[in-house]
């Protein structure tokens, strides 16, 4: 029997072209149409795998999630199991950040996410912390690494220092976008130092 001229299609040749489509062009560029020419289909035939559009955003934003590593929790203390995993949650979502929009509105019914929640929380309560507190804290870290990755502060500045002129303590505020990996990456370690610090000396009083 001959072999088929494609491969077949599945759940993850889906996954995988609109991922790399949303990385490369942004969540506005997938649309059942484009992502089917993608993948050399019809359009109809993705409805095989994904009832909708928002379906296949879902399953990309969790293959994002699936990247972040968690296995820090259960193999050290809980603030330096916090530092690893928020440090690797802010790496995969700076690597994929047309995502963290849909991100940012927190899990919903996507599986790596709730597991993800699951585990931080579970170790947060492990910790001695209360459901209450526990809760607080997973929501500030989301804050903290979301937000820290939905845009650059840096290259919120513009690079024409006369627009500056009126502003006595901006004069150097036009060179922040030639250094904004560095501004960036300095102000998230600030924060989660600042976090972690202030959550271990609370948890000593």
């Amino acid at each position: 029997m001959a072999r088929p001229r494609q491969a077949l299609l599945t759940r993850q040749r889906i996954v995988d072209a609109a991922a790399e489509l949303v990385d490369e062009e942004g969540l506005e560029a997938l649309s059942v149409r484009r992502l089917a020419t993608e993948l050399g289909v019809q359009g109809p035939s993705l409805y095989n795998h994904f009832a909708t559009k928002a379906d296949i955003v879902d399953a990309v934003a969790d293959s994002v999630i699936e990247q972040v590593d968690v296995s820090a929790f259960g193999a050290f203390p809980w603030p330096e199991a916090l530092r690893r995993w928020a440090l690797s949650y802010h790496a995969v979502l700076v690597a994929h950040p047309n995502v963290v929009p849909v991100l940012a509105q927190g899990p919903g019914r996507r599986p790596f996410a709730l597991a993800m929640a699951d585990t931080v929380y579970g170790a947060l309560i492990d910790a001695g912390f209360s459901p209450a507190r526990a809760t607080h804290i997973g929501a500030l870290m989301r804050y903290l690494v979301t937000g820290s990755a939905l845009g650059s502060f840096a290259l919120g500045f513009h690079i024409d220092p006369s627009l500056y002129e009126r502003y006595p303590h901006l004069h150097r505020a036009h060179r922040l976008a030639a250094h904004h990996v560095a501004v960036d990456e300095g102000a998230f370690a600030l924060g989660l130092d600042l976090l972690i610090n202030g959550l271990e000396v609370g948890t000593h009083r």
